[in-house]
């Protein structure tokens, strides 16, 4: 009888979360949203994203070292590799098979849309981020939305505030813990089936919850130098891979650069095993899966940005901009291109759940079985590598909600969810955490329109002294 009770109540529960979900992730709520006030930011800052970004690169390469004297934890670059860290993650590589095999070649072009956008949204949350920061008693520099919201809208705000940290501490267990551990093990576990290694579920558990608890109980500034040495490192290995199989296509990449622009706006009929697209598909599963990848106004990247060594906040701002360029326009187009020269999104029988095998498929008709490899490798420390950014976003939300003294018990709860999430099933977990993740971004929002004005002087108080192009 409990059983069918408790069986029924998840049932239901998950309907129930299925619907609110759809509801603020469809296409009347969530992504208009994040799409308007990226338009808006775009135009209030004049194009500035567009306009600096070869500033912005010259920026992150000083960021590296920081000025003696400036206040902080971690060194730009490193803020801005944490940052990067919650966000190069399996949406890299799943998110864009999804993207095609749902919405056809052309929701490539609206994912490039999202994170032109999204870079003004990223430039003002950064920004936002140092600007309004704190320092708890124990020397931590703690910002994001929770304290842009409380310190530069005022006390009647704190409730708004509260409620994204709540969201934020929730959306950490699942999106950034449980579900990437998820994808962690199921790979790992199926690389060692096909190769008859001794490893099972309970091993790989145990093994990412001692290499995880090694990094994620070192704080905040261990974190930023494990993300600091392994986001770029992959990302180029990824990357260079990509290069690789689009350098053996060369001759197709003109062809797949056309087809992408073609069906962003005319849609794709059915070819091969690929059952078509329309335009309205294009649009809705290329903007959602951008902002999946790349989390322009969700608010989470803020979070790492605070803590960076710096004095100026539009110099983090700059940053901060340069995340969903590298995220989307880079990594994602890579993954992207490889797939549409590979011809494998039209196979028979390829489906949305086969989305991860597509990207191994696309990658081997070049480099063979190596391609698998570098495919299941980056998938794991992407997953892993967001486990890591994630710890830090939960850690100051919860700081937020319940002092300073909250943030070692939260890394250890959060260590300890790790092998939960590799060994359970995870339906219900995703759709909460999708939920959760999305209703983070709605106080962050208001609170980036709030307070855009202050973003548009500091951006053009910096930009009018030419000293500050020059440190």
């Amino acid at each position: 009888m409990s059983e069918s009770f408790s069986g029924s109540f998840l049932k239901t529960l998950g309907d129930w979360v299925t619907t609110v979900d759809n509801i603020v992730w469809g296409p009347f709520v969530l992504i208009p949203l994040l799409l308007a006030v990226g338009v808006f930011l775009t135009i209030g800052l004049r194009f500035l994203p567009w306009r600096q970004l070869p500033h912005a690169f010259v920026t992150m390469w000083r960021g590296r070292r920081h000025h003696p004297g400036h206040e902080g934890e971690l060194t730009p670059f490193r803020a801005l590799m944490t940052s990067l860290a919650g966000t190069i993650g399996t949406g890299n590589i799943v998110g864009v098979a999804t993207a095609i095999l749902m919405g056809g070649p052309g929701a490539v072009f609206w994912m490039w849309v999202t994170a032109l956008v999204g870079m003004a949204t990223k430039f003002c949350e950064a920004t936002l981020a140092v600007k309004f920061r704190e320092v708890t008693p124990d020397g931590k520099f703690v910002g994001g939305p929770m304290y842009y919201i409380k310190n530069g809208l005022g006390p009647k705000w704190k409730w708004l505030a509260a409620l994204f940290a709540i969201f934020g501490v929730l959306a950490s267990f699942g999106i950034g813990n449980m579900t990437q551990a998820n994808a962690v093990a199921a790979n790992i576990i199926k690389l060692s089936a096909d190769y008859d290694l001794p490893l099972n579920a309970n091993i790989v558990a145990i093994a990412l919850l001692v290499v995880a608890g090694a990094v994620l109980l070192g704080g905040v500034k261990r974190i930023g130098m494990v993300a600091g040495t392994l986001v770029p490192t992959m990302a180029l290995i990824y990357v260079f891979g990509g290069l690789i199989v689009l350098a053996f296509n060369i001759d197709k990449v003109p062809g797949a650069f056309a087809l992408i622009f073609n069906s962003a706006f005319n849609g794709h009929a059915a070819t091969g095993g690929f059952v078509g697209a329309t335009l309205a598909a294009a649009i809705r599963f290329g903007v959602a899966r951008g902002l999946f990848s790349n989390e322009a106004g969700l608010g989470s990247a803020p979070i790492a940005h605070a803590t960076a060594i710096v004095k100026n906040p539009v110099k983090q701002g700059l940053l901060g901009m340069i995340d969903p360029f590298i995220d989307t326009i880079i990594v994602c187009t890579i993954s992207a291109l490889v797939i549409l020269v590979s011809g494998q999104w039209m196979a028979p029988g390829i489906t949305e759940a086969g989305a991860a095998t597509l990207t191994a498929q696309s990658f081997s008709t070049a480099m063979g079985e190596f391609g698998s490899w570098l495919v299941t490798i980056g998938l794991v420390l992407f997953a892993f590598s967001t486990i890591l950014g994630w710890c830090v976003y939960g850690e100051r939300c919860a700081i937020y909600l319940f002092g300073h003294k909250a943030a070692f018990p939260y890394r250890v709860i959060f260590t300890l969810v790790i092998p939960v999430g590799a060994l359970a099933k995870l339906s219900l977990v995703w759709d909460l955490a999708d939920l959760f993740n999305g209703l983070m971004a709605i106080p962050n929002l208001i609170a980036l329109l709030l307070l855009s004005p202050v973003v548009f002087g500091l951006a053009k108080e910096y930009f009018s002294n030419p000293k500050n192009a020059e440190e």
